[in-house]
């Protein structure tokens, strides 16, 4: 089964992302973590606004 997108846990792991990149303690390895699950997250909440902006268009 396929978990359901929410939009604001992933913004609020976008902001968790970028406080930890921010920091002079954390490594390059965790960076490039932080990275590949930042553009991850940051399609998904594409595609999702994408979906929200045809639903609301198909209303009006």
């Amino acid at each position: 089964m396929k978990n359901k997108f929410d939009y604001t846990v992933a913004v609020k792991r976008l902001e968790e992302i970028a406080r930890k990149v921010e920091d002079p303690q954390t490594g390059l390895d965790e960076m490039d973590k932080y990275l590949a699950e930042s553009e991850e997250l940051i399609g998904k909440c594409r595609e999702y606004l994408r979906s929200a902006r045809e639903k609301l268009t198909n209303i009006e």
